[in-house]
This record gives C-alpha cells, sequence and structure tokens, in this order.
C-alpha cells in the first residue's frame, strides 16, 4: 500500500486543492473537515503522515494533534494562516514535526512532506550503542533509555537526539540542525529546533529545566555533553 496522507482542513476549496497536489505526487489522501472526524479517522485506520489546519471548528488542531500524537509517532505538519509566534510555537508544543503558513504552494508543502517520510529511524553501525552516564542510545533500533526505563521519542526527536549523540561535544547552530534533521538548512525556521530540543529535554533529562546532556551554547547553538 502507497503512502497514506490524513489532511484535516474545514476551507473544502482548500481541501480539494492540497487533495489534488497530494495525489499528483501518487499518494493516497484522506480528508477530515472536523477535529471530531480526524480524530475518529486516524484512530480507525493511521495515516503516515498528518497535515493539520490550526483553526478548526470545534475541536481546534492543537488538540488534534495532541490526541493523535498520544497514540503515535506520525510526522505531523500543523498548517497556519499566520506565522504568528505563539501559533507556530504552540502547535509545535502540542506535538507537530513541522508547520507551514498559508498561502503555500504545493512544491512546499510536497518537499516538506517528502523530508518528513524520509526521516526513517538512522542507523549507526559504527555506534551501535551510545552511552552517556544513564542515558543509552541504540540507533538501530530506536531505542532510548535512562537509567534502564525506555524513553518513548516521536521520529523527529529521536533523529535529533542520535544527530547529537552521533557528535558528543560538537556544537550544531540551529541552521546545521535544520538541514540534517529537517532538510530546511538557512531558510528553515529556529524555532522549530528550539521547540523541539525542549521537548527533548522533558523526555531524557532528569531535570530539564538544568540539562545534563543537552545543552545550550549561547550564541551559538546545541550539544550533547559527553
Amino acid at each position: 500500500m502507497g503512502t497514506r496522507i490524513l489532511t484535516v482542513e474545514d476551507d473544502e476549496r482548500i481541501r480539494t486543492a492540497v487533495k489534488l497536489a497530494l495525489e499528483d505526487e501518487g499518494w493516497e489522501v484522506e480528508e477530515a473537515e472536523t477535529g471530531e472526524d480526524a480524530i475518529a479517522r486516524f484512530t480507525r485506520t493511521p495515516s503516515d503522515v498528518v497535515l493539520i489546519d490550526i483553526m478548526l471548528p470545534g475541536v481546534d488542531g492543537f488538540e488534534v494533534c495532541r490526541s493523535i500524537r498520544r497514540q503515535s509517532d506520525v510526522p505531523i505538519v500543523m498548517v497556519t494562516a499566520r506565522a504568528d509566534t505563539h501559533d507556530v510555537v504552540a502547535g509545535l508544543e502540542a506535538g507537530a514535526d513541522d508547520y507551514l503558513t498559508k498561502p503555500f504552494v504545493p512544491k512546499e508543502l510536497s518537499a516538506r512532506i517528502r523530508a518528513l517520510l524520509r526521516r526513517a529511524r538512522p542507523a549507526s553501525p559504527g555506534n551501535p550503542r551510545l552511552r552517556f552516564e544513564e542515558l543509552e542510545i541504540v540507533p538501530q533500533e530506536g531505542v532510548v533509555t535512562r537509567g534502564g526505563d525506555q524513553i518513548h521519542l516521536t521520529k523527529t526527536e529521536f533523529r535529533l537526539l542520535v544527530e547529537l549523540a552521533n557528535n558528543p561535544g560538537k556544537v550544531f547552530s540551529r541552521e546545521d540542525l535544520l538541514e540534517k534533521v529537517w532538510g530546511h538548512g538557512v531558510f528553515g525556521d529556529g524555532r522549530l529546533v528550539d521547540v523541539h530540543v525542549r521537548r527533548l529535554r522533558t523526555k531524557v533529562e532528569a531535570d530539564p529545566a538544568n540539562p545534563r546532556h543537552v545543552v545550550t551554547v549561547r550564541g551559538l547553538g546545541y550539544k550533547l555533553q559527553p
């Protein structure tokens, strides 16, 4: 079966345009007009990627994102009519992997989806296990444990952690991480990195407010402290 994409949008014109653009790429598209319908459809038949408009009637896009994230690490793209920092950050904090601002062109949407689909669990034959005190990462298996307890990460969080862990002590700028993890490079949005680092710390750090492993290098970026 081909790649299934669930698009959640209450505007019929936009929904139809997105469906046609994605089907032109060869993907199978399922549509939902409301948040309630989207949650029900995903629960019944999980998709490979989910596109969620923030402004939905009834259950809004943030809650749809949180609901889907509670049951799956499927890649999620939030779609917003504004590049407003609050909306973008709130969407990412809800569990989204990326975001798009309306209006967007189909090629941009397709590029974002292809980048998300490429984010398989990265293998690292030379480093089958990466250990940093109580934190252990097994890249080939997609497993992370802290103190022996397994931690659930989304695909993007996992890829971010492995990128840092494969280069302990190396400082990565936001642009470096956008290119390596999201495929956006210098044209991406540093907020993607900042929010995902915060989310990652809540899962891998004993004290997220005072991180031991994923640390900030002021004015430069982030590194994994060996």
